[in-house]
């Protein structure tokens, strides 16, 4: 709560929307060209429900006489003021008041109640497992989140209470930040914080050195803090869609300082932010270039035989490509061990990200991509956003136009928000060649340096690590994925989500893991036979790494000829 008086918060809001407005008509209007997507697929795919759901009308019937069961019910129970009801596990509703009022718990529940129903209407009218069907799921989300009464003013108990107590003022405040948001351009709701981060001071900032760089990449050695260390070097392959330090945010939550206490050589690799020039650098580049050439510094570095890699989200999959690349060069030695965070290399399921693998999305991402070389980071983290938007679009609806208060600093999303574009060759080679043709899994000829890829053929150790609450990479499609490989793989399950699942200090004894030895057919049947345990997977892993290394210790070993000291000016390229 603010100690200024109503009307001071009025005065303020005033001003603020005077600039606001001022600003915006000073901000020239930007005109697209081209679109990452087609609009009218989008239209297709709405008129294609609308059929869908005359095709079938028992069943369309049978849900219409289950929501009228349903909705008496459920009034028959409101007029009662019964709560014997499970509170949801919703986060949106989280305030007492959805519970313990009875007005906005008849809102919740009558909410909750037809988006259930909305949702078996769409399943009537889809057929199949199909990008069509995909893109219904991902329309009727979108608009069930839309519309949440959470999402409204006079409909969510806190933006009430906080409306009374500043008069109005922060709903004024709010529609100034509204204007600056729309001038801006970016079609994204501004995250409003302290500047708390700075790279290399309060983030991505375990000391070390650039200690090689090419027109892809600088590569960073770490610094020991353990007087010797295993011979065995570490080299992480980062994802392109964002920065490498979300394994380096605050010491506290560091993967990369741990790993360092743990008497480990780390190496990473920090991708350049690609502008025009890197229009042609494809997937085979992204590979050879890249990670190839880093494993081939990081062994000379280190003056080591063999690297242990570890990746995560996309970087894995490129990981799984290299692998199978070095295979068939005869250059698996190369690589002692590699552990896959979180990323797929079987793509038959990919959840609510199948709707943009459309032929009418690709068409249009690919005209896009041809015009300006790049995908940029605004527009990556719009669909970001658009497939976690209750978390990413509608909480910040709630904080910034509506209660006016500004977001708690996060190095999570401070990192999230810090994307990087992604060059042209590179998105039509993946999506094409990977995605659309699920190729690892194929073998549809998905080639690399004139070596078609064959998971088969990779004998190399592999840990993979799936995280259960995963909106990204479903953790069941990552255990399909590890059935590809011709080599061992122990498979790790981890608590909590796509990026804090990764994040998981053991002095935090946060979210817990599942194991097992067990290899059944399903994701699910290895669940039912796993052992949960408690805390961070990292120290499992670390045993795991010891395990399969080879047992030497080295001195410390110092970056060497170093270019610029960590994090590097990679990371800081943002165009």
């Amino acid at each position: 709560m603010t100690d200024q008086s109503p009307a001071a918060l009025w005065q303020d809001a005033l001003a603020n929307i005077t600039n606001a407005m001022t600003q915006a008509a000073r901000t020239p209007m930007k005109s697209e060209a081209t679109r990452p997507y087609d609009p009218l697929a989008l239209m297709q795919t709405m008129s294609d429900f609308a059929v869908g759901l005359g095709r079938n009308p028992q069943q369309l019937l049978e849900v219409q006489l289950q929501a009228a069961h349903e909705w008496g019910d459920f009034w028959s129970r409101a007029f009662l003021s019964k709560t014997d009801a499970e509170k949801p596990r919703d986060r949106r509703f989280a305030s007492p008041e959805w519970q313990d009022n009875p007005y906005y718990r008849t809102i919740r529940d009558a909410y909750l109640l037809a988006s259930k129903q909305i949702r078996s209407v769409a399943q009537v009218a889809e057929k199949g497992d199909t990008p069509n069907a995909a893109m219904i799921d991902f329309l009727v989300d979108q608009y069930l989140n839309a519309i949440a009464p959470t999402n409204f003013a006079m409909t969510n108990p806190d933006v009430v209470k906080r409306t009374v107590e500043t008069g109005g003022a922060n709903l004024a405040q709010g529609f100034a930040h509204l204007i600056e948001d729309v001038a801006e351009g970016k079609r994204i709701v501004r995250r409003r914080t302290a500047d708390a981060f700075e790279k290399g001071k309060t983030i991505a900032a375990t000391p070390g050195s650039v200690v090689f760089q090419n027109h892809l990449f600088q590569l960073i050695q770490y610094d020991p803090t353990t007087k010797d260390v295993a011979a065995d070097p570490l080299l992480y392959v980062p994802p392109l869609v964002n920065k490498f330090y979300m394994i380096d945010l605050q010491p506290k939550s560091s993967l990369v300082k741990w790993l360092v206490d743990q008497g480990r050589t780390v190496f990473v690799i920090s991708w350049i932010n690609p502008d025009e020039r890197h229009r042609d650098c494809g997937v085979e580049q992204y590979v050879l270039d890249g990670i190839v050439e880093a494993i081939g510094q990081a062994r000379a570095k280190s003056g080591a035989d063999k690297v242990d890699l570890f990746s995560f989200c996309l970087g894995g999959t490129l990981v799984s490509v290299v692998l199978a690349w070095l295979q068939a060069k005869g250059r698996a030695g190369e690589v002692n061990t590699a552990t896959l965070i979180g990323s797929m290399v079987d793509f038959a399921d990919m959840r609510d990200w199948a709707a943009f693998v459309h032929e009418a999305h690709l068409d249009a991402l690919e005209g896009h991509l041809e015009r300006q070389g790049f995908i940029d980071s605004t527009e990556l983290q719009q669909l970001f956003a658009a497939v976690r938007s209750n978390d990413l679009i509608w909480s910040s609806v709630i904080n910034h136009y509506l209660l006016d208060k500004a977001a708690p600093p996060s190095d999570l999303l401070y990192w999230f928000e810090d994307g990087a574009r992604i060059p042209h060759a590179f998105l039509k080679s993946y999506n094409r060649g990977l995605l659309a043709n699920n190729a690892l899994k194929e073998k549809t000829g998905f080639a690399v340096g004139g070596v078609e890829i064959d998971l088969a053929s990779v004998k190399t150790p592999i840990f993979l690590i799936a995280l259960k609450d995963d909106h990204v990479s479903a953790w069941s499609a990552v255990y399909d994925g590890g059935k590809l490989f011709g080599g061992p793989v122990t498979f790790v399950l981890g608590g909590s989500g796509h990026n804090a699942g990764v994040i998981n200090p053991p002095a935090a004894n946060k979210h817990g893991f599942w194991t097992s030895d067990a290899k059944p057919g399903t994701a699910q049947e290895w669940l039912a036979g796993a052992t949960r345990n408690e805390g961070s997977w990292w120290p499992s892993w670390n045993a795991w790494l010891a395990e399969h290394g080879s047992g030497k210790r080295v001195p410390g070993r110092m970056p060497a000829d170093a270019i610029e000291p960590a994090p590097g000016s990679y990371v800081s390229i943002t165009h």
